[in-house]
Formats: structure tokens, C-alpha cells, sequence
């Protein structure tokens, strides 16, 4: 007989006579497994719901608002004025390799009209990519600008979903004309619903797009309110704003070091310092669900010390008798490992199963708190933590109070009342 079946056996036997310790040994694992489980998965959750907020507004971009100068530089003086056109954002994609795209912004409050509804809300002149740097996704049945709507400076215009619904309630937009400062614009498009953590001018859902040649024409306005663009890789940021401001000081005149020649807000930093506090969210919620998890680990090994001096007559006499070590300290610690894993695998069910139940409640619950928050997602990494925690604690558990079992001399531990 092999020393694994030894083992087993010697565990079956004891489970048997310790049926009542072993229950609750299971449910103050369990309790801590769904402790961790839904604390880490509200952790989780968060995180997600914040990082669908960050990339609403676009990921690895820039704005970039056009100031003042401070600084002399080349005879002129500082307290310039500087402004940006669109042929600017044409230089910086050609001048500067780091950037991938680039957009430029003319903004203002219009009068938007269909039938007898009218409001006053921003409209944005942008170029076709606008709609990728910004997040901007049609929904089913639309589309955003595009080039030839750029080229040709036709009057069309993608909605924010809210803004769709003030003007046309349920009535679909997408093919009906809307009056901007009445004159008449084809609705091609209606933006996605989407989190938004960051914003400028508003939320998005809020506002509209039309192409900035049109905005040019149609409204004579020649200088940007500000320009967007994108890196590609996020530790390209630094370079890139060094970079535009070196290609756009040659042209305006300004000192490149002048902080306060352009106005840039990176979001590269912003996001990134978000991460950084969701990191520490979760770590902090980790280390509670944890701590709660432990104090069923040490529970386990209090019981286990228990078992070792309430059978310390039993185990002498096994060592008496020439059983090994391995067989006296193997039957404990797969004795607390499976008291262990049984009590964390009924917890992960039954927190899955909570979580489960919270996540569909969340999704049908319109409440702006809610959903920044999120729904609570049990996902690999949380399972990967639970089941290493739980593995951890077993063995613990168990060989701690089985080395001291065989640690006492047989003779000792026959005296032992």
C-alpha cells in the first residue's frame, strides 16, 4: 500500500469520528471565501466601469489650447497672442513622428431646431478624425464624417445620443434634417451611449459634430478653440508635446519651453494616475478580504492544534507501532487542505452566485451611481488570488500543527492525559 491510500485512509477515518468540527471548520472558510470573492470582484468591477470612463474621452491623447506667450524670443516680445488654423494640424501630423492623428476644434453654442423643439448646444467643426481620437461610435445605422464629407464641406452632422433624444424623443434621427442657426443639416449619425470620466466643454452626449470645412463656410469662423491629437504608445507622449511645440514655434514665433505658449492637457498623465488609484482600491480591498480569509485560515489551524492534543495518545501509538512521519503529518495537513478547499470552493460558488445576482440588478437599475461603480465582475485574476489564498492557508494550517504532532516522543505522548 502506497503512502498516498495510507493517507487517505487515515483522513476518512478522522473525518468520520470529527464529522461536527469539520462543518464548522468548512463555514468559516466558506464565510471568508465569499468575503474576498465579492470584495475583490467590486474591485474589479470598478476598475472596469472606471477605465470605460477614460477611454470615453479617447486614449493616449492630448488638447491642446493655444495661450499667451511669457517669454521673448526671436525680437518679439512676450504677451503675444497666439492662434491656430486648420492647416496647422496637417504640420503637426507631417512634423512630428510620434503623432499617429490629429484633429482641430472650432466650438460654439448654436441654435439647434427639428419641428417645434429647439436648444442651444455646442457644436464642434472637427476633421473625419475626430471620431476616433474622441471615442465618437455611431450607433447601428449611422456612421461619422468622413472624408468626403470634409471634402466637399457638406452640411451633415452626427448627434450626441442625449442630444438626439431632446430633439427627436424616440423618433430615429439618422436621414432627418436638423436647422443649426437655421440652416439645414442632414443627421447622419447618432453617437453610441458611453461613460465619460473626463470632458472638456461638456459631455459628448450632449453635443454635435459637423465637418470644420463646413464650419468654415457656413459660419466664418477661421481659428481653431483647440486641437486633439494621438500617440501611439503612451511613453511617446513627452516627445510628442516637445515635438509640436518645436514644429509650431518655427512657424508663430514662440519660444518651444514657453508653458504657457500652448495649454495641454495630457491625459496619458491623467489616466494614468487613475490606474495608480484603482490599483491601490483594489489592493486595499484585497487586503481586508484577505485578512478575513485568514481568520478562518487560523481557525482551521486552531482546530487543527485541537485535533493533534485530543489525539496525541492516538499518534503515539502510531509512532509506537512504526508508522512514518510522512503518514502522521500527511493525513493532518490533507485533512486542513481539504477542509480548506471544501469551505473555499462552497464560497466561490456561492459568491459567484451573489455577484452573478448583483450584476444583473446593476444592469437593470438606471442610476448614475450605480453604474460608476459598475458591476461587480468575478473575473480570472480574483479566482487565481481566492484559490491561491485558500491553497496557501490549507498547508499552513496543516503543517504547523502536524510537525508538532510527530515532534513528541512516543513514551511522552503515552503518558499524556
Amino acid at each position: 500500500m502506497n503512502a498516498a491510500s495510507v493517507i487517505l485512509r487515515l483522513f476518512r477515518s478522522a473525518a468520520k469520528i470529527q464529522r461536527k468540527r469539520m462543518v464548522m471548520t468548512v463555514m468559516a472558510i466558506t464565510w471568508g471565501t465569499i468575503s474576498i470573492v465579492l470584495l475583490l470582484s467590486f474591485g474589479e468591477g470598478l476598475k472596469r466601469s472606471m477605465v470605460d470612463g477614460w477611454s470615453g474621452m479617447g486614449t493616449g491623447i492630448a488638447v491642446i489650447w493655444p495661450g499667451e506667450t511669457s517669454k521673448p524670443y526671436a525680437g518679439f516680445p512676450p504677451g503675444r497672442d497666439l492662434r491656430l488654423l486648420q492647416e496647422d494640424v496637417d504640420l503637426v501630423v507631417a512634423g512630428v513622428d510620434e503623432i499617429t492623428a490629429a484633429t482641430g476644434e472650432i466650438r460654439s453654442r448654436p441654435q439647434l431646431a427639428w419641428g417645434r423643439v429647439s436648444v442651444n448646444k455646442n457644436v464642434i467643426g472637427a476633421h473625419p478624425a475626430y471620431g476616433e481620437l474622441r471615442n465618437h461610435r455611431p450607433a447601428e445605422g449611422g456612421r461619422f464624417i468622413n472624408e468626403l464629407d470634409f471634402r466637399l464641406k457638406r452640411r451633415v452632422i452626427f448627434l450626441g445620443d442625449e442630444l438626439a433624444t431632446t430633439l427627436f424623443g424616440e423618433h430615429a434621427a439618422v436621414g432627418e434634417t436638423v436647422q443649426v442657426n437655421q440652416v439645414p443639416f442632414l443627421v447622419v449619425g447618432v453617437m453610441q451611449k458611453k461613460k465619460q470620466m473626463g470632458m472638456y466643454g461638456g459631455p459628448d452626449a450632449d453635443h454635435a459634430v459637423i465637418p470644420l470645412s463646413t464650419y468654415e463656410a457656413v459660419f466664418g469662423r477661421r481659428y481653431l478653440s483647440n486641437l486633439v491629437f494621438k500617440v501611439a504608445e503612451p511613453e511617446q507622449m513627452e516627445r510628442a508635446k516637445q515635438r509640436f511645440n518645436e514644429v509650431l514655434g518655427v512657424k508663430y514665433r514662440f519660444d518651444p519651453t514657453d508653458e504657457r505658449a500652448m495649454y495641454v492637457w495630457d491625459t496619458v498623465k491623467t489616466q494614468q494616475t487613475g490606474r495608480n488609484i484603482i490599483i491601490g482600491i483594489e489592493v486595499f480591498l484585497g487586503v481586508i478580504g484577505a485578512l478575513t480569509l485568514l481568520i478562518g485560515g487560523v481557525g482551521v489551524a486552531n482546530i487543527m492544534y485541537a485535533v493533534v492534543r485530543h489525539r496525541t495518545r492516538e499518534i503515539a501509538i502510531q509512532m509506537a507501532l512504526g508508522a512514518r512521519r510522512l503518514y502522521v503529518m500527511g493525513a493532518l495537513v490533507v485533512e486542513a487542505t481539504a477542509l480548506t478547499f471544501i469551505g473555499g470552493g462552497i464560497g466561490i460558488g456561492v459568491g459567484v452566485a451573489i455577484v452573478e445576482t448583483l450584476a444583473f440588478v446593476q444592469s437593470k437599475v438606471d442610476n448614475e451611481a450605480m453604474q460608476f461603480l459598475g458591476a461587480p465582475t468575478f473575473s480570472l485574476p480574483v479566482a487565481l488570488v481566492t484559490v491561491l489564498l485558500l491553497g496557501a492557508l490549507g498547508l499552513l494550517a496543516g503543517y504547523f500543527p502536524s510537525r508538532r504532532a510527530v515532534a513528541v516522543h512516543p513514551a511522552q505522548a503515552l503518558r499524556y492525559e
